[in-house]
């Protein structure tokens, strides 16, 4: 960790002189705007963190433009760039959007087009900047035309973090071979992950340990619980697309959809049944909940988000595991891993966000400045390892990336070599009333007060609804 925090600060006292080496550019670029405040909103993330404590500090030693970036809970977020945008109001120069929303904010012309924007404006475009630098991410935030609308922040897979102490155990591994028949390893399959949950519950409460077999984000009231169900365990069981029929957008299995069909029927069922060898506050975790959750010791494996998985194994501030963690793909049913391996699936959400301008900011000239020194290739290496996030092909080659991947057992090499395994959400305008329509039955299933069965014939039907209402149907 001190070698971490060394890095940190090394970069943070050579940003203002570095931005690839075009210092007088920028100050002469920021110069018609110094003193403007850029006013942004995020989640309060590691990524977003980093942005608005190191990068918007330099950002402003550098152009004389002063960015205030609002870091806050994920639905306020949501709640006040959307209810920004929708009003005109101007509140925010630039907001973070998420890979999934996106196509809900181009449906409804919220944001401004960057690539036309810095076309236009040549005296704009910062040297060293460069679209073609960033990960096939960049393409979600792409209109059909191929311009850009937002500027990558954040890229990162959900990986199967486990704890390297506990699995390595010579009593653990004798006594899980006395039960179950078999060895003790990390799940490549959803029955060992079962068993290595219920196993490592007992074990750790036989050790007098305060940690159970899995974390479980499953919020019965927060939507974090939705999105590990559609993004996280039911593609890994095969259920793509939240099993909505691309073409005639129907997921009632009745009506071609798989939505309640026997895949995502297994999932719920596999991922309910693990909550009696959860935390305790599994039922109140979101995907921060989790990360600490681990970070703390309390679980001995789970689906964990990228952004957390970086910070829990190298941390030692935050995280009583730092060398202890192994990182692994999830578990998948069979065929999975051949349908995502050849496009015709995928194994699991690869989120990320980006940040864009809405088309009521009154400072759209100084926050094109600001998103594309957020893009400069010199700080990607630092913002990767503050927060587990890639948005650079060049930045996996970086000695510091490198460095921090050995001791974070080759997450930053997984997410390299296996994110085309993974899919950012499907491509649904409708994607925030969609998933509305879900996220009660969700609860419910988790709750006890629906079966898994119920709860996603329920869930079909109202989503089919929501479709059908905006003339998606026929």
């Amino acid at each position: 960790m001190k070698k971490l925090i060394f890095a940190l600060v090394a970069s943070m006292f050579s940003f203002s002189a570095m931005a690839d080496g075009h210092a007088d550019w920028w100050k002469k670029a920021g110069a018609p705007y110094k003193g403007t405040v850029l006013q942004g909103v995020a989640e309060n993330t590691p990524p977003g963190q980093f942005a608005g404590e190191v990068l918007a500090k330099n950002f402003e030693k550098l152009t004389g433009i002063k960015v205030q970036l609002e870091n806050t809970s994920w639905d306020q977020m949501y709640d006040k760039a959307i209810k920004d945008m929708e009003a005109n109001s101007g509140i925010y120069d630039f907001v973070y959007i998420e890979q999934d929303i996106v196509y809900d904010y181009l449906n409804r012309d919220f944001l401004v087009n960057i690539s036309q924007g810095l076309a236009s404006n040549p005296d704009l475009q910062a040297p060293g900047v460069s679209l073609d630098d960033f990960t096939t991410f960049i393409d979600y935030f792409k209109d059909d035309s191929g311009d850009v609308f937002g500027i990558p922040m954040e890229a990162f897979i959900k990986v199967y973090l486990y704890r390297q102490d506990l699995f390595g155990r010579a009593d653990a591994k004798a006594e899980f071979r006395s039960q179950y028949g078999y060895g003790l390893a990390p799940a490549t399959s959803f029955d060992q992950y079962r068993d290595n949950a219920e196993f490592f519950t007992n074990f750790c409460a036989a050790q007098g340990m305060e940690c159970w077999g899995t974390t479980v984000q499953g919020h019965t009231g927060h939507p974090a619980s939705t999105y590990e169900f559609l993004e996280s365990v039911g593609p890994s069981f095969g259920l793509y697309n939240w099993g909505v029929n691309m073409d005639t957008y129907q997921s009632c299995v009745e009506n071609g959809g798989q939505l309640n069909g026997g895949r995502a029927k297994a999932a719920l069922n596999f991922w309910t049944q693990l909550l009696p060898f959860a935390p305790p506050e599994a039922l109140q975790s979101t995907w921060s909940e989790v990360g600490s959750s681990f970070a703390a010791g309390r679980a001995a494996q789970g689906w964990v988000y990228g952004e957390n998985a970086a910070w829990i194994a190298t941390d030692a501030e935050k995280s009583v595991v730092v060398g202890n963690v192994g990182v692994m793909l999830p578990p998948t049913a069979p065929g999975v891993m051949t349908q995502a391996a050849s496009g015709d699936g995928y194994i699991g959400y690869f989120d990320g966000g980006a940040y864009g301008i809405p088309h009521s900011s009154k400072n759209i000239e100084a926050t094109m400045l600001w998103l594309q020194y957020v893009a400069l290739n010199e700080h990607q290496a630092d913002w990767a390892i503050a927060g587990g996030r890639i948005t650079h092909k060049d930045t996996y080659a970086d000695a510091k990336v490198m460095a921090v991947d050995e001791q974070a057992d080759g997450y930053f090499s997984l997410m390299r070599d296996t994110g085309f395994l993974f899919a950012g959400a499907p491509s649904f305008p409708f994607h925030g009333a969609g998933r509305s329509a879900i996220d009660p039955f969700i609860y419910s299933a988790l709750s006890g007060e629906m079966t898994p069965e119920e709860a996603l014939d329920g869930a079909c039907k109202a989503l089919d609804t929501v479709m059908s209402d905006l003339g998606y149907q026929g």
